[in-house]
């Protein structure tokens, strides 16, 4: 996968919730990236999407995020071994940062930090929607 630094930063900034730069990448010629933000949010049509035009690679990024260690097996099976990494680091696992930076890969090392802080929010929301009040 090969995007300039501009779009990953950019990428980074859609995946942190800025509406305005993920209106870009979809307008722009990266609807693989604004959609890969939307399935990070389980968004069933955009995982779909990802499935059927060419993009499976970006959905095992987000399994992979989500700790189903199956998905990266798939991205190092293929060679996605950067998006491996990144799903490692997302999904909270510090070393993958660490060997990220070490391979001066610092734009997909702030991509897997962006979507940790996505998922780990998400994940928070859910619980705190499964606990019960006291009263």
């Amino acid at each position: 996968m090969q995007y300039p630094a501009k779009v990953l930063l950019a990428w980074g900034e859609a995946i942190s919730g800025n509406g305005a730069i993920h209106r870009w990448l979809m307008q722009n010629g990266y609807p693989e990236l604004g959609l890969t933000c939307n399935a990070l949010h389980h968004v069933e049509s955009a995982r779909t999407w990802l499935m059927q035009n060419g993009h499976p690679h970006l959905m095992a990024l987000v399994r992979g995020a989500e700790g189903e260690g199956k998905a990266i097996v798939w991205l190092d099976n293929f060679g996605y071994n950067f998006l491996a990494l990144v799903a490692l680091g997302a999904d909270n696992d510090d070393k993958a940062i660490q060997k990220l930076m070490q391979l001066n890969q610092r734009e997909w090392a702030g991509i897997a930090l962006k979507i940790r802080s996505i998922k780990n929010k998400i994940e928070e929301d859910n619980n705190d929607m499964h606990r019960i009040s006291p009263r």
